[in-house]
């Protein structure tokens, strides 16, 4: 899947399993098992099976996923941001992760608004959702810099965890 998009400070693009090393390093970092929760991938392999099996089949299945976010000054690998399809949501949802030692810079914000706009502009969506833990207030703050509001707690089938919903609607301008 070719999807190549660009901000003022970021490129945007699908990942690969050449990303696995990345994706290891991301997915192991306590702000990932804390938030977004232990994936059990401990090694390259995991994490190029993860890659082949949730992102890419993604981006076939649904047209959409998690991309690979990289700086465009020193081209770095920094995090990943995407749309997700989530068994219990009845509408996409907006996912990010950012290194530990690339937030505060307003990376997540800034790669999010060109998701959302990619997300409108071509996937067509129509609306947009966001989960995240109450305690996640950076994930929070992202969510509402994007435009989105809160709309309830809610379960995701298979998992205990209570998360904050909010959502958007994207209109396309007549």
């Amino acid at each position: 899947m070719e999807v190549n998009i660009n901000t003022e400070r970021l490129m945007i693009q699908a990942l690969t399993i050449i990303d696995a090393g990345f994706m290891l390093q991301l997915m192991n970092t306590p702000t990932w098992i804390q938030h977004i929760g232990n994936r059990q991938v401990y090694d390259n392999t995991a994490a190029s099976n993860y890659i082949v099996n949730n992102i890419i089949n993604s981006y076939y299945v649904n047209g959409f996923g998690l991309y690979l976010v990289k700086t465009k000054q020193a081209k770095t690998s920094i995090g990943i941001c995407g749309i997700v399809k989530r068994e219990g949501l009845p509408i996409p949802d907006l996912g990010f992760a950012m290194l530990p030692n690339q937030t505060g810079k307003g990376y997540a914000t800034e790669a999010s608004k060109a998701i959302v706009t990619h997300a409108k502009d071509h996937l067509g969506l129509r609306e947009l959702a966001g989960i995240t833990k109450l305690d996640n207030t950076a994930s929070i703050s992202v969510l509402e810099k994007v435009g989105m509001s809160f709309q309830k707690m809610m379960r995701l089938p298979q998992d205990s965890t209570e998360f904050a919903l909010y959502t958007m609607a994207l209109h396309k301008e007549a």
